[in-house]
């Protein structure tokens, strides 16, 4: 075992992990930053990985050789080979030089493995005052009802054809936001299902894919999904809509919660906000 909990645990502001990304507070456990160094050598998939359901082979793995575990402060390299490489250091600590540290290393390693990026990954908890980057949220089925919302929401196949061929050019206006990816997967028959939001015969929004798997220690959890609706259909309730069908379709299949990831200050975030998830705190990334 490398990491010691008593060092690790008090450095943990935030629930995120290496490679892994947010998971639920009772998954943050010793065991599950063991388990990504068991599985950084040979590059698989931890059975509850979240990106195991895309199939192919692990993007990112943790550089082990390379953590820095201390009393006060651990930084986490990690390797991503997609693209033209990018070296992440997630440092966890209290200590105003942490980052500067993690930054040090990141830019060494990037050039180590050849990586044109360098980044560093910095947790912050819950009550962080004026916060950047992403917010980390939970939305727990287990305490209280999420109704079906009704309105113009379906699954992408239970529209008529015509409807259904709006999806793709959908997907393309929204590629920035994942949904050429999700089309992709879909018509690949890779992913669950992906609720729409039509208006006019015309597809407007999305929320997918839709599909509840285990987590570390068993729990079933929704996964994340990608989120989208076109610009010039905003403001009519469809995100709102579609949020909600989604959580209707989690709860209804079985999942405990959910964790989800979104960009403080977005739209995602305030909805989120509004719908009264529970915020467990931010990830803030920077260059190296």
């Amino acid at each position: 075992m490398l990491f010691r909990w008593d060092w690790l645990q008090p450095v943990l502001t935030a629930p995120i992990v290496p490679t892994l990304g947010p998971v639920h507070p009772d998954v943050l456990t010793v065991d599950i930053f063991e388990d990504t160094l068991r599985v950084a050598a040979s590059g698989d998939f931890l059975p509850y990985d979240k990106d195991r359901r895309w199939g192919g082979e692990k993007d990112e793995t943790v550089l082990r050789d390379d953590v820095v575990h201390q009393p006060d402060h651990t930084l986490i390299p990690t390797l991503n080979r997609r693209g033209r490489g990018t070296v992440k250091v997630f440092a966890y600590g209290h200590c105003g030089s942490v980052v500067d540290e993690a930054g040090e290393l990141a830019a060494k390693l990037a050039a180590v493995h050849d990586a044109v990026n360098g980044r560093v990954v910095r947790p912050l908890g819950p009550k962080t005052d004026s916060p950047r980057g992403t917010r980390i949220q939970l939305q727990d089925f287990t305490t209280r009802a999420c109704p079906e919302p009704g309105g113009p929401v379906r699954p992408v196949t239970v529209w008529p054809t015509a409807v259904q061929e709006t999806f793709a050019p959908f997907a393309t206006a929204m590629a920035a936001d994942g949904l050429a990816f999700l089309h992709a997967q879909m018509q690949a028959g890779r992913c669950g299902p992906i609720l729409t939001a039509a208006v006019d015969a015309r597809i407007l929004g999305a929320i997918g894919p839709m599909e509840v798997r285990y987590d570390a220690i068993g729990q079933p959890q929704l996964l994340p999904q990608y989120f989208a609706v076109l610009p010039e259909a905003r403001g009519r309730g469809l995100g709102r809509a579609l949020w909600r069908a989604a959580m209707h379709w989690g709860q209804s299949h079985g999942a405990a919660y959910q964790i989800l990831q979104t960009e403080v200050g977005g739209p995602s975030d305030s909805l989120c906000q509004a719908e009264g998830l529970a915020s467990l705190g931010f990830s803030h990334t920077t260059p190296a």
